[in-house]
């Protein structure tokens, strides 16, 4: 071999030979990776939407299939007692009898207090000939205008005085009215009589029965006071 090729091989070996170790380390020690960004946090599920709320369903109108309820009623204090209406009537015969009785008229606000006067004053003519009442006391409304009233108002009796047609100037003696009539009834104040005498001629009305302008009270408990709710009196009207 000639000295250059020699001088060549010497330097490339040393040549080698100092870069071997440089080599070695970077074979030991791989490069650190360069820091990666750390992985985004995976993303929470997004949260279930809150069901929404149901839409109100549009009110009904009222129907015949589909009413609207009713409201409960509220609740009623007690209404005072009911008067007697007048609305039904019972068929009756009334036979004639004796009748001890005095005339007399009067407004329509006063009827009833002049009815009882006339009561009194013909039982104080009766005692004083010691006759007894067959009955309760009666008034015989036998006409009417815009004045007020015409009535006899008295006691039936068990017979009429032998031989006389009067006990005194006023008190005279009659026959009650008979014959076919309907009974009907008024229970309360004398004051709210009218609207029992309004129900019965509703109710004859609508039956078709025609009544005579005669009728009678018959007064079957003994009440002063016209605004007595405790009064009882029966109606009779005759019929034609």
């Amino acid at each position: 071999m000639s000295s250059g090729l020699i001088r060549f091989a010497v330097a490339s070996f040393l040549l080698a030979a100092a870069m071997a170790p440089h080599f070695g380390v970077a074979q030991q020690a791989p490069a650190t990776p360069a820091p990666t960004a750390p992985s985004p946090a995976p993303h929470a599920p997004p949260a279930a939407p809150a069901p929404a709320a149901p839409a109100a369903k549009p009110a009904e109108a009222p129907s015949a299939t589909n009413p609207a309820p009713a409201a409960p009623d509220a609740a009623q204090p007690p209404g005072p007692a009911q008067s007697g209406e007048g609305s039904t009537g019972e068929a009756v015969d009334l036979p004639a009898r004796p009748f001890a009785y005095i005339e007399g008229k009067a407004d329509k606000d006063e009827i009833y207090s002049a009815i009882l006067n006339s009561l009194t004053s013909v039982k104080r003519d009766m005692d004083k000939a010691n006759i007894t009442p067959a009955g309760r006391p009666i008034a015989v409304f036998v006409e009417s205008d815009d004045t007020g009233f015409k009535f006899h108002a008295g006691y039936p009796l068990a017979a009429a005085p032998e031989g006389k047609s009067s006990l005194s100037d006023t008190v005279k003696i009659g026959q009650t009215p008979s014959g076919k009539a309907m009974r009907f009834e008024h229970q309360g104040a004398y004051g709210d009589i009218d609207a029992t005498y309004d129900a019965i001629t509703a109710y004859l009305d609508d039956k078709g029965i025609d009544a005579q302008d005669t009728f009678v009270e018959e007064y079957a408990n003994d009440v002063k006071d016209p605004d007595d709710p405790t009064l009882q009196v029966n109606i009779y009207v005759l019929l034609k």
